[in-house]
Parts: C-alpha cells; structure tokens; sequence
C-alpha cells in the first residue's frame, strides 16, 4: 500500500499545527510536506519534531521559497537536517513578473541550477514545484523545461491539476520528465463553475481529474511521493479524509 503525505499549507487557515498534525495521523497518512510558513522560528524545531513523531508521522519534504533556498542555504540545510527531510522543493517562481508572464525563466533556470549545489552536496534532493505559469508561451522549450533540463539533478514535483488548468495534457508531460519525476501534488478539478467558494478545486478523487489512472501512470514512471493538498479548502478535515480514502483505491 502507497503511503501518503499531505501538505499542510492545505490547512494553514485551520487549527493550531499539533491540532492537524494530530489529525492527518489519525487519518493514517505517513508523511507530511512542511512550507516556508512552518520554519520562521528555528527554536521551534525541536518540538515540531516532537509532534511529529507523536504522530507518526515524517516531514518527508518541505518547500522552500527561492530567495531562501538561494540566499540561506545553510538555514535551509539546518532546518531539513532537523526535521529529516529528503527533498527540497521551489514551490513558485521569485517574483510576480513571472506569473504575469514577464519573468526571464531562463536566467531563473540558471539560478535554480546553481542554488541546488549545497542540497546535492549534503545528498538531498532538489526541485521545483510548477503552478500554470510555468506552461505559458508558445516556444517549443517552455519555463518548465527550462528549469528541469538546467542541471541533471533538477526533479520534479508534478502538481498534475494546475497543468491541467493551464491546458496541458498530463500523460505526455509524465512521459516527458519520467526520470525527474520525484514527488506529485494529488489535487483535482471541480466540475466546471462549482466550487466557487473553494476557487474551483475538488476533494482528491471527488473532481473531473482522472485520477485512478494518473496515479498508476506516476507510479510507474518511478514517483516516489504522494502529497493531497487543496489549495483553499473550506473543511480540511473533510479534504484530508475524503482524500486519503480516495486514493486508498487508486
């Protein structure tokens, strides 16, 4: 059985953290993803620690805003050392300019290819995490190869739904980057004009997105994590356990 991890970004508007982690452990996920939010104050890392594994629970990645990632390596490394971490995730480009469209997404490709030095060296590993920006522009080489082919060890974490919201055929993009497949967002797509209140996202499993298929097809091309996350639920509670039994049957 596929052990799961949830993004607690997905419930930063709910209860006080040891409320969800006790909550996603008792839903029987294993792992959880940590976001920057999480890690401003270094003093609290010995217990976030400590809740962990109260609830069995293992911050297996976390994402890491660029500015950090680049500018404070040694932080980055401090904290994933902390919390026993194996991956390091991009979860944006740096700045506006690029979801408008306006953003040099190679000079940035370049800077992701540098910034991941430090991470590699300490053996852990290093990525991006698209949105739909990423998908943008007519070049046959969109940002999204660029930032994947900047360095060999570049991985991806897939966020299948908003490569579907930008248009994007899914199955094609798994085929493309099989071998830089290392983790995957599992978040679905509302049907069209419901769940306005949610910005049109979907319980895993409970959308238009297909997922029993799209699952076996990261499975196979070798996607080591599974992470539910719902970008704006209204229930949390409701998304982590609907979710996880969703994909319990995948």
């Amino acid at each position: 059985m596929t052990d799961f991890s949830y993004q607690l970004y997905s419930s930063r508007n709910f209860g006080p953290l040891p409320e969800t982690l006790k909550m996603v452990g008792d839903l029987g996920y294993a792992q959880v993803e940590g976001y920057g939010g999480l890690y401003a104050n270094l003093s609290q890392l010995d217990q976030l620690k400590a809740d962990l594994a109260a609830n069995n629970l293992a911050m297996a990645t976390g994402h890491f805003g660029f500015d950090m990632v680049s500018g404070q390596a040694d932080r980055v490394l401090e904290i994933a050392r902390a919390l026993d971490m194996k991956g390091v995730f991009v979860p944006a480009p740096p700045t506006p300019d690029y979801r408008e469209g306006k953003g040099d997404w190679a000079a940035f490709a370049a800077q992701m290819a540098e910034a991941g030095k430090p991470y590699w060296d300490a053996g852990l590993e290093f990525g991006y995490h698209n949105h739909n920006w990423e998908f943008g522009g007519d070049a046959e080489d969109k940002p999204i190869d660029l930032i994947l082919n900047a360095a060999p060890g570049i991985k991806l974490e897939f966020d299948v739904a908003w490569a579907v919201r930008a248009g994007q055929d899914p199955w094609a993009w798994i085929e493309k980057y099989s071998d830089k497949l290392y983790a995957a967002h599992l978040k679905d797509l509302a049907p069209e004009g419901e769940c306005p209140d949610e910005d049109g996202w979907a319980d895993v499993g409970h959308g238009t997105m297909g997922w029993q298929a799209l699952f076996q097809a990261l499975k196979s091309a070798g996607t080591r994590l599974f992470v539910m996350e719902h970008d704006n639920p209204s229930d949390d509670r409701r998304f982590a356990t609907r979710s996880i039994e969703a994909a319990r049957n995948f």
